[in-house]
């Protein structure tokens, strides 16, 4: 089941929200609000709202435990940028825009299956680690 969460005109530029967005898509709910708490970025906050709500709309309105949620998209659109000029010398004017982004955030729930399956894995790669290591008569590293 997926949850969503949007919020619209926020007055910073997409650009400058993506790079926060990169570093929690994927994560789990909890370790991306620990992240964001201690990004020292000021659109570190909007993010953080967004997920904050898309995890009380899991809670109270698909009864939905906060520990089982993951970011599945984080998505950071551009929003309607106000044109503002400058004056210049001579009588001319500089354009430029104040940008705005949109933030949707979709949460999904962990599956019980993915997290065998990631841990079945991990312990394939670790069995090959070791095998490969005895082959050539060293020890297995712990990476």
């Amino acid at each position: 089941m997926e949850v969503k969460a949007i919020a619209k005109n926020v007055r910073i530029s997409p650009r400058k929200l993506r790079l926060i967005a990169d570093t929690v898509r994927g994560l789990s709910v909890s370790q991306a609000l620990e992240v964001l708490e201690i990004t020292q970025k000021r659109a570190a906050s909007p993010i953080y709202k967004v997920i904050k709500s898309a995890i009380s709309n899991a809670k109270v309105n698909n009864n939905l435990e906060e520990e089982n949620l993951l970011l599945s998209r984080v998505m950071v659109q551009e929003g309607q940028a106000l044109k503002r000029f400058h004056p210049a010398s001579r009588g001319r004017v500089h354009p430029y825009k104040k940008k705005a982004s949109h933030i949707v955030i979709t949460l999904k729930e962990k599956d019980k299956t993915e997290n065998k399956v990631v841990e079945e894995v991990k312990e394939k790669v670790e069995e090959k680690k070791v095998e490969q290591s005895a082959k050539r008569g060293g020890k297995a590293s712990s990476e």
